[in-house]
Parts: structure tokens; sequence; C-alpha cells
């Protein structure tokens, strides 16, 4: 939290536009280098969600909102990908395009500058190269009190002022935009959407997650499976990497977890059964990174450090943990297990490079609630179960029993049910989501 909310009032997140530069020159977040990702940004809204739900502070959800506001407007494609990144300089000088003088501030804001600059830390002299990087300097209570205005009216004029900004802002010479659609980013991306749509019951953000599904599956597929790394120009270029497919397995199942029925499940399966036959080895029990049949490479490497993003192989090992146990494949399981097993004195030794393995290290110790929900009418039980902090659950529901073990003898009818099962032993179905709290033990905030 206190890592998240540095991030959010400092210089490294644009104040006005949104968006996660990508990473800080400074102790204090203030001085970005400018650079925007694609894959910064998915990841932030992903963790964003998690902290709100644990918290309930708005300021994660506005956040949230903010960010993808900033993604959907400034790198969508019109095809429905979107692009890998936006360049850090523009005119040749780095950071132009985002820093203000006091005074260009005072000429377009005129009588809110005031409030503006104190709010922003906007001084004459500047706090970077003489020019000003917008950084939340003072609270909304201070803010509150030192002007005798009411926090939501400093808020709404704060948020109208920001919109004047930026509109100026969006006419200066733009920073160039590096518009290849990559396979794994965009997955990260369509998870992203995917958590947000579930802790805001926004319906903007389940619509552009599967509208960036149907794109991901339309353009980097060759013969109904995916094939491609990147996009561009109405073409689909390099063989798929293993983050590729990893990244996509794991949207596929956050996916489904806001979309009743099991389609997206299978398609993750499917695509698990290629990564595992063309990926992995059965020598060393962990993934290439690159195709067996691919030639252009020297040597196949195996990845397994957690870096910017998590390794291929503690996604996949996550993907086959998740997969197991709704598709009753022990066979999968093992694998995954065993590649935990594998890394455990690596992990232990140096715990900061294995950020992700050590969240399934802990998933495993902790164990795994799955919960399914059958029947009709299931809309607003579903939506509660989303919007509770439930850390490696497995959440699923359907109208009708589907294909997959996890659907099996289970109640369909008019009345919707929950079921909390583990290793496909279920405790007798609940109606209500406050008989599933007292089932689970949680108490509410």
């Amino acid at each position: 939290e206190l890592s998240l909310r540095k991030m959010l009032h400092g210089g490294i997140y644009d104040q006005i536009g949104g968006g996660l530069s990508r990473y800080s020159t400074d102790t204090n977040w203030l001085v970005p280098h400018f650079e925007k990702m694609l894959y910064d940004n998915a990841l932030l809204v992903s963790v964003l969600c998690d902290a709100y739900l644990v918290t309930g502070n708005e300021l994660y959800k506005d956040s949230i909102d903010k960010t993808i506001e900033f993604l959907i407007r400034e790198m969508k494609d019109a095809d429905g990908g979107f692009y890998a990144a936006i360049d850090a300089d523009s005119e040749g000088v780095e950071g132009k395009f985002y820093v203000w003088t006091k005074e260009e501030i005072d000429n377009i804001l005129g009588s809110d500058s005031e409030i503006f600059c104190k709010r922003f830390g906007v001084t004459t002299n500047g706090n970077w190269e003489h020019k000003n990087i917008l950084s939340i300097q003072t609270s909304w209570e201070q803010l509150s009190e030192e002007s005798g205005i009411e926090i939501e009216k400093l808020k709404q004029n704060i948020s109208a002022a920001s919109t004047r900004l930026l509109a100026v802002r969006n006419k200066r010479v733009r920073p160039a935009t590096d518009d290849k659609m990559l396979l794994g980013w965009n997955a990260l991306l369509l998870t992203a959407f995917c958590k947000s749509s579930a802790v805001s019951g926004n319906e903007l953000y389940k619509q552009e997650a599967i509208q960036l599904y149907q794109f991901l599956v339309n353009n980097f597929s060759e013969n109904g499976l995916l094939r491609y790394h990147s996009f561009k120009n109405q073409t689909a270029k390099h063989p798929a990497y293993l983050d590729d497919y990893a990244a996509f397995i794991q949207a596929c199942i956050d996916l489904q977890q806001i979309v009743p029925g099991e389609e997206f499940l299978l398609n993750a399966i499917k695509t698990t059964d290629f990564v595992l036959q063309h990926f992995y080895s059965e020598e060393n029990g962990f993934f290439y990174y690159t195709h067996k049949n691919q030639q252009d490479i020297i040597a196949r490497k195996i990845e397994m450090y957690d870096g910017a993003t998590a390794s291929g192989n503690s996604i996949m090992a996550g993907n086959l943990f998740y997969l197991s146990l709704v598709s009753d494949n022990r066979k999968w399981w093992a694998i995954a297990n065993n590649m935990l097993n594998a890394m455990q004195e690596i992990i232990i030794g140096y715990p900061s490079s294995f950020g992700y393995w050590c969240q399934l290290i802990q998933q495993q110790v902790s164990g795994t609630k799955e919960i399914i929900i059958t029947g009709k009418n299931q809309q607003k039980l579903f939506c509660s179960l989303q919007k509770t902090y439930l850390p490696g659950k497995v959440l699923h529901s359907a109208e009708v029993q589907g294909k997959l073990p996890v659907f099996r003898d289970k109640t369909y009818g008019e009345k919707p049910l929950i079921y909390v099962c583990s290793n496909y032993s279920c405790s007798p179905p609940v109606e209500d989501i406050e008989a599933f709290y007292q089932l689970l033990k949680i108490t509410r905030k």
C-alpha cells in the first residue's frame, strides 16, 4: 500500500492523463523515465484491483478508472489491440510533452491555478530542469482546510482543471508510439480488464475484455491455434514465445471468472495442451522459452526469474495448478508441483527475484477455495462473490452443466446455488451470500 500510494501520488504517474511511466529515477517517485509501457500499466491495474478489494480505498478505484481511460484513449489501435509503448521523448527532449511551467498553468487556469498548483506542487522555479513534473503534494484534507472549500467541490474543481490542461497538452507534439501489438502484453491487459470488471461491476471493462480476447484469437492464430508473437499493419509476425502463451492461458482463466460457462476455460486447456507438446522438457521438468521447431535461434533457453513481468515458467505452473483442478487432470498438477519443488531452494534464497513463484508457494500452503455458482438468475450473487477478496480462488458459474468435471454433480435450476468444494468434495450448496460468508468463516468489513 505504501508503494502504491507513493507511485500514484508521484511524478511517475501521469497526474492529468493517467498511466504509469516505466520507472522512477529518484527515491521520491518524482522524476520518471517518461516512457509508458503496456505491460507496466496492465500489471498496475491488476494490483490496484486487489488493493481496492482489500482496503476499499477509493484512490485505488479512481486510479483503475483513470489508467484504463488512458490505455483506451492513447494505446488502443482501431483494430482492437493495444500498442506496446509510448516513447519518453518528443521534439528530441525527454519528458517535454508532460512537464509545465507555472506561467503556462496560470495562463490556462486563471483563478483556478492557485489551488491546482498547491495540490500538485507547482512552483515558479519548478522541480525538474526549471519545469514542473506534476505530483500530489497536498492532501485533500489540508487543501480543504486551507481553502475553506469542501473536499467534494475541490475534487470537482481539480478534475475540471486537469481536463483543461490535458486538452492543451494534447495539442503539443506527441511522443512517438511503438504501435506493434504483442500477444503476451495484450494478454496481461486482458487479465487487468477482467479483474477491473470484477471489482467495479463496470460493464465497459467486461466488454473490453471480450473484445480484446476476440482480437487476439482472430489475429494471432493460425488453423485455430495461437501462433504469433506480434501484430502490426494487419500482419502477424514471429513465432509466439512461452510468455505469450502463458499470459494468454492465464487471461482465458480470468475471463471465465467474469463470464458464465466454460468456453474460455476450454480454450485455455487446448492452448495448454499445445504448450506442453511443443515447449515442455520431460528431461528437466520446465518449459523452454521457444517452440521446439523454431529454427532461428542458437540455443533454446529456459527462464525462471520473475522480473518486470513474471516468467513464463512461473505463470505456466500457476496455470497448470488451476486447470488441473477444473479438469481433474492429476498429471498437470504433478507437473506444476514438481516445478515448484525444484524451485524451492532458490526461491527461499532469493525471494525478491521469484515473486510469482512465492505467490504459488503461498497458495499451495493456504489451499484453494473452489467456488461454483449454478442455476439461473445468478448475476447478483456472482457480482457479490467477485467483490470479495479471496486470493487463489477458483470461481466459475454456469446455468447448465458443462463438459468440465468442475461443473458435474451439481444442481442446475431456476434458483442460484453456491457450492464450495475441495478435491471435488463439496459442502451442501447455499443460496445467499451471507450463508457463503458463514461457510468460509469470512468476516465482512
